[in-house]
């Protein structure tokens, strides 16, 4: 659709995206025949942690009179297990948190993501100027993972019928987000699309592109056994999981304007607190990663610590998870009462308060833990051992 350009077009000369990066890119016939890595949506299960997981709403029946469940608010892992299964029997270059493509003596890394059902609350809110934030922050956190530096962004703005102030809002949100990440926002697609969507509701995409050396990828090969889980705090659900935040919403029969309970941060409603945007890692990442130390990288996404924290490491390794090591914030609190969902599920579904996750070595977690303190924070959550899979205690 044309009026993409066009958009991309106004936005730079309104002064809205940053400047991107300089530098000179090159590549071979030879390495463009690489296969190009392909990242999906929905939790990573066990057997196929290596494949990107994927994200599916689809149905699922209620549970009785047990705690709720992602499958019970219409997220079917299964399922998604099994397009994963199929895809990689037609896409065999698929891996990672994002995919990556040889340029040189470069790979450029690509994202992409949405934030879900995150927008039925900013619709009900009302609090359109941060869901822009997230939708940046879902896919930078991801490619940055691999030490790439975000080098662009694109959006993809669908609604039925355009609000223009509604829209720049959105937008606004999207250009913060490039500038927290220091990338450009290189252009977008606005579609409008008459009876497509309810009036006043949108959907949104967005794609990033970063590069990292081929000699600085971070692909969590040299993991072993006793190196260092170190956690980075989360703002809160982040982007994830709020197909079963919605379902606890509902049960708990509050509303969004009603205080969060047991919040020892302060008075903020439930609106507020669910919808606080999406920390973006990439700055603090970045220059961890300069210091040395680091080998492994997970975005605590969909599949929340069960199942991402696995897919960086080699096989015959798995976490163990110490529990008490940071604490968990109210919102998680209260939606396990409300929802009485288990832990299990809880640790499967949400980041717990942890939305990234570094193993590094022994000899580099007192330093980064002490340059972390009084900045943005940091935990020693947890280590390496022989085994698969995470074991909490």
């Amino acid at each position: 659709m044309s009026a993409g350009l066009g958009l991309a077009a106004e936005r730079l000369l309104r002064g809205l995206a940053p400047t991107p990066s300089g530098g000179k890119l090159s590549s071979s016939a030879a390495d463009r025949s690489i296969p190009i890595g392909r990242s999906l949506r929905l939790p990573a299960t066990a057997n196929l942690r290596r494949m990107e997981g994927l994200r599916i709403s689809c149905s699922g029946g209620e549970s009785g009179s047990r705690g709720l469940t992602y499958k019970d608010a219409g997220v079917d892992i299964d399922a998604g297990t099994e397009l994963v299964r199929r895809i990689a029997k037609m896409a065999p270059g698929i891996g990672g948190f994002g995919g990556l493509f040889p340029l040189g003596d470069s790979y450029l890394v690509a994202g992409t993501d949405g934030v879900g059902t995150k927008l039925k609350l900013a619709f009900e809110t009302g609090i359109h100027e941060t869901i822009g934030i997230d939708l940046v922050a879902m896919s930078v956190n991801d490619i940055v993972t691999s030490g790439a530096k975000p080098l662009f962004f694109l959006d993809y703005f669908a609604t039925s019928q355009l609000d223009v102030d509604l829209a720049e809002k959105v937008i606004r949100g999207i250009v913060d987000g490039c500038q927290q990440s220091d990338c450009a926002l290189l252009g977008g697609e606005t579609a409008e699309m008459p009876d497509f969507y309810a009036r006043g509701e949108y959907d949104l995409s967005g794609f990033a592109v970063g590069i990292v050396k081929k000699d600085e990828v971070i692909d969590g090969k040299n993991i072993e056994a006793g190196d260092v889980l170190i956690g980075l705090p989360s703002s809160g659900v982040h982007s994830n999981g709020f197909s079963l935040v919605r379902r606890v919403l509902a049960k708990s029969g509050l509303s969004l304007n009603d205080r969060l309970p047991s919040n020892n941060g302060g008075p903020i409603t439930l609106g507020e607190a669910l919808m606080a945007p999406t920390v973006i890692y990439v700055k603090q990442v970045l220059d961890i990663i300069s210091k040395g130390g680091v080998k492994g990288i997970a975005h605590v996404t969909g599949g929340g610590f069960t199942d991402n924290i696995p897919r960086v490491f080699p096989s015959g390794l798995g976490a163990k998870i110490f529990t008490d090591s940071w604490e968990i914030p109210a919102v998680f609190k209260w939606l396990k009462e409300a929802g009485g969902i288990e832990d299990a599920e809880m640790r499967r579904t949400f980041n717990m308060g942890i939305g990234m996750v570094l193993v590094v070595s022994s000899d580099a977690a007192a330093r980064i833990l002490s340059e972390c303190q009084g900045s943005s924070g940091a935990y020693r959550i947890g280590e390496v051992v022989i085994g698969e899979g995470v074991k909490y205690v």
